[in-house]
């Protein structure tokens, strides 16, 4: 059998961090076993469902290299062929006219919550042998209900939590279409998975309670029933409900915030699921190892330290030409142009070991090609008399001395023991001069990344 997967977004917002774990382990799955892996947005909700949506879900797919071999498939395209099968329904004894009112379901509820009951449709209108339906009422357009088996258990063998089952008592008779006419979103899935062939679904367990129906549905059609994989929730690093505040964003937010796609990729790999004690591994070794055996059924954390220390292992092994050219990028937006003095390139190879993301990166970049306005309170703290007069003379020396680090690092050296004083008392204020911060790579490198005269510019500012 040939594997078939899919990733199934909702077009009502962007495609967050969770739903990006969904479409990875949907697809390393297919491309584990040489499979199939189709793109679906699920747009049936009109009111909430919007192109930019579709729009961003489109991005964050092609950030993260994630390509699907099938779609994208729009179910608001695929109208005719659910209503399509909703008549054959109807027709086949499966499914039903329901004429009951909102307000009658709304008193029906209520009077079983009065009784302790758990609120539910209670089949008035479900045609049964020897059974006489109410007179149809002229004002009101009916939905259309599935018929949902009376007795016995719905369950599977879920891929990652296990046994799963329920009592078909406790599912009433799901609408499939509304009195509109359009079907429903549970429908539509059953649908389309049919169709598609689907032949693994994995989703997030929020899911789970849609399974036992969706399953009554494609066996009620004569469709193979897909396994099914439910996939934890994702915590954020304070252990509550993932939001916006520790990672709940778009995808595409972390483009922003200057992190590699390569980066994200390799800490959602992880995130829930593992490869014995692996952090760090590539895309075509995920796909290798990568099984639904080894994802933990309980909750994964997000760890915002453990994706920073990631990220900084893929700038440190990236190409310096092209992360400059990333880097670049991000300096644009900030209206910082680049020069060739000193090349950024250059400039990133120095300082990549140290930058957890690329907006790292580019603030430490930003200092060479601005004009700095160091603190008062950094020139108070390091420009003292007893350092002056070592300054001064630095910059004399600085007029001709070779302009490479070996030189530039002797003359310091020469400098501290004639004037008696240790590296920080002259490295500090050096920086603070050039660059308007007091932590820097070694300050021989830093300098030697500056022309000439733009250190001795900066430096006669304050001497």
């Amino acid at each position: 059998m040939t594997v078939r997967t899919r990733f199934a977004p909702s077009p009502t917002g962007y495609l967050h961090i969770g739903g990006a774990r969904t479409a990875l382990f949907s697809w390393a799955y297919a491309r584990k076993h040489g499979g199939t892996f189709i793109l679906r947005i699920e747009d049936t909700d009109v009111e909430r469902s919007t192109p930019e949506a579709v729009q961003a879900i489109l991005d964050g797919m092609d950030w993260l290299k994630l390509n699907y071999d099938e779609g994208p498939f729009y179910q608001m395209q695929r109208m005719p062929r659910y209503k399509e099968v909703i008549q054959q329904m109807l027709e086949a004894g499966q499914a039903y006219y329901c004429y009951t009112a909102p307000e009658e379901l709304d008193a029906m509820r209520e009077a079983q919550r009065a009784r302790g009951e758990k609120p539910r449709y209670d089949g008035r209108w479900r045609p049964e042998p020897g059974k006489v339906l109410p007179d149809v009422p002229a004002d009101v357009k009916p939905v259309v209900r599935f018929k949902n088996p009376i007795g016995g258990v719905v369950g599977w063998k879920d891929m990652v939590k296990g046994h799963i089952e329920f009592s078909n008592t406790e599912l009433d008779d799901l609408i499939i279409a509304r009195s509109d006419g359009t079907p429903t979103y549970n429908f539509c899935v059953v649908v389309d998975d049919w169709d598609m062939g689907i032949t693994q679904v994995i989703r997030g367990d929020d899911h789970v309670n849609n399974t036992p129906r969706q399953i009554n549905i494609l066996k009620a059609l004569g469709a193979t029933v897909p396994a099914y994989a439910h996939l934890s929730m994702i915590l954020g690093d304070d252990g509550t409900k993932l939001s916006k505040r520790h990672g709940a964003v778009s995808v595409m937010q972390y483009d922003e915030d200057g992190y590699l796609p390569e980066a994200v990729i390799n800490y959602l790999a992880r995130l829930g699921w593992s490869h014995g004690d692996e952090e760090v591994f590539s895309v075509e070794q995920f796909c290798q190892w990568f099984d639904l055996d080894h994802i933990t059924p309980s909750a994964a954390q997000f760890n915002t330290e453990k994706l920073n220390w990631l990220n900084n292992h893929y700038i440190k092994q990236t190409d310096n030409a092209h992360l400059a050219e990333m880097v670049s990028r991000h300096l644009a937006k900030r209206g910082v142009k680049v020069s060739d003095a000193p090349k950024l390139e250059a400039v990133v190879a120095l300082y990549k070991e140290r930058a957890a993301t690329l907006l790292e990166l580019a603030d430490e970049a930003e200092v060479f090609y601005i004009e700095v306005h160091p603190a008062q309170e950094l020139l108070d703290t390091h420009l003292t008399p007893e350092v002056l007069p070592a300054l001064r003379e630095l910059a004399e020396r600085y007029a001709d001395v070779a302009w490479d680090v070996p030189a530039l690092g002797a003359l310091l050296k020469e400098l501290l023991a004639k004037h008696g004083l240790k590296m920080p008392k002259l490295a500090m204020p050096l920086r603070v001069m050039l660059v308007g911060q007091t932590h820097t790579p070694s300050v021989d490198a830093v300098i030697a990344l500056f022309s000439r005269e733009t250190v001795l510019s900066r430096m006669k500012k304050y001497l």
